[in-house]
């Protein structure tokens, strides 16, 4: 068998898991290994029936098109035995508890240059463990030598481990690299009262879910405010190609999400198209597979703009990273009841701060706030900017 091509432009994969040992018979279609792309992480089926031979072992970078097992098709199912079972991952490794050298000083005497050394460092020469002849303490151990702050421990846990980074996350930390090295990037911060966005969610959240099988969440309201910032200010909607600005008449949502195998960026096409429940329900069926390992390189592959949300780690206020090629990101963060002046008097408000970073080659200071306030507008007066004035018509009630 030869490693398929997981999606346009990629090249290698690294065999992540081998879900079965050499020598099984595997059953065709069956999964056999876990391949990490630079994207994502796929399942390789068996060809055929037969004996397995592998090729590769986990851990190794292999090319498309290269061959990493081979299959007996000759070979006869055992007698009684089934397809292979699925190896499960082996649990990781306790590291062993580090083998602690007992510390045992010199008596030998300090050198008189040693002496003059360690004098002006308040250390005394019993408490170093000299290199010269007999255990001396010479000038170099001196000089060496930092004052302790106390009685020195020891025998205490220093283990230390080592585990190879997956493709997806190398290339994670390349592209956010890039996009630091690469770009002009520059953020700007608003805050944003949600009052109004949990007013409507309390009134509305059962009737809903009870019509539409989701709930209603803020990701519906902050991704149809984003739409409409970025039809007011098409230069987010953009990206540089070379001497070539790119826009886009159309916003392919990027939706952060957090899987078992690092950062998932899973898209959301066309997503000027889709009502509160479009929005909510393929933020639900993306986030479900990419959590279960299921997203696919198409689905993460493109997108116009991001939105990440830091708050529901429980992040006050961050500088979100470009995703590259793209111009700007919006980072949500948590909501917490702030003290804000309203109407002359200061009231409690449930408060979020937002975030956008952005590239200042291609959009302006004045559009950046722009596009931010514009944001801010519409998820503080959402019945006005995003529901034209009938909740129930834009929640399909």
């Amino acid at each position: 068998m030869k490693v398929p091509s997981p999606g346009e432009s990629i090249t290698e994969v690294e065999i992540a898991t081998w879900l079965v040992e050499d020598g099984d018979y595997v059953e065709k279609d069956q999964a056999i290994a876990e391949v990490d792309s630079d994207k994502a992480t796929l399942e390789l089926p068996a060809e055929e029936s037969g004996i397995i031979t592998l090729k590769a072992e986990e851990g190794d970078a292999v090319a498309v098109g290269q061959v990493v097992c081979l299959i007996d098709t000759a070979a006869q199912k055992p007698e009684g035995s089934s397809a292979a079972p699925v190896k499960e991952a082996p649990a990781p490794k306790a590291a062993p508890a580090p083998v602690v050298e007992q510390q045992t000083y010199a008596t030998g005497s300090a050198s008189p240059a040693a002496k003059k050394i360690l004098a002006e460092k308040g250390i005394e020469a019993a408490q170093i463990k000299g290199t010269g002849k007999d255990g001396r303490v010479t000038k170099e151990d001196a000089i060496q030598a930092v004052p302790s702050m106390g009685t020195m421990p020891v025998g205490g846990q220093r283990g230390v481990s080592r585990t190879k980074l997956s493709m997806l996350r190398r290339k994670v930390a390349e592209r956010l690299v890039a996009a630091k090295n690469e770009t002009a990037m520059l953020t700007t911060f608003n805050e944003v009262d949600m009052t109004a966005v949990f007013n409507l969610r309390k009134e509305y959240k059962e009737a809903f879910a009870q019509k539409h099988g989701v709930n209603l969440g803020f990701m519906s309201f902050f991704t149809l405010a984003v739409i409409r910032a970025l039809k007011m200010y098409p230069a987010v909607n953009s990206m540089i190609d070379g001497k070539d600005m790119i826009s886009y008449d159309f916003c392919d949502i990027s939706i952060a999400v957090s899987g078992p195998k690092g950062l998932m960026v899973p898209v959301i096409r066309n997503a000027e198209n889709l009502s509160f429940a479009g929005v909510e329900n393929e933020v639900k069926r993306l986030a479900i597979r990419a959590r279960e390992g299921e997203i696919t390189v198409d689905e993460m592959t493109g997108g116009t703009f991001t939105i990440t949300n830091g708050g529901v780690f429980g992040s006050m206020l961050s500088t979100p990273i470009i995703n590259p090629p793209q111009s700007g990101i919006l980072g949500m963060h948590n909501i917490v009841e702030r003290p804000i002046a309203k109407n002359g008097e200061v009231v409690i408000a449930p408060v979020m701060y937002l975030a956008l970073s952005y590239d200042h080659r291609i959009i302006d200071g004045k559009e950046s706030v722009g596009f931010l306030v514009a944001i801010k507008e519409a998820i503080e007066n959402p019945q006005e900017f995003l529901m034209d004035g009938d909740i129930n018509k834009a929640l399909e009630l």
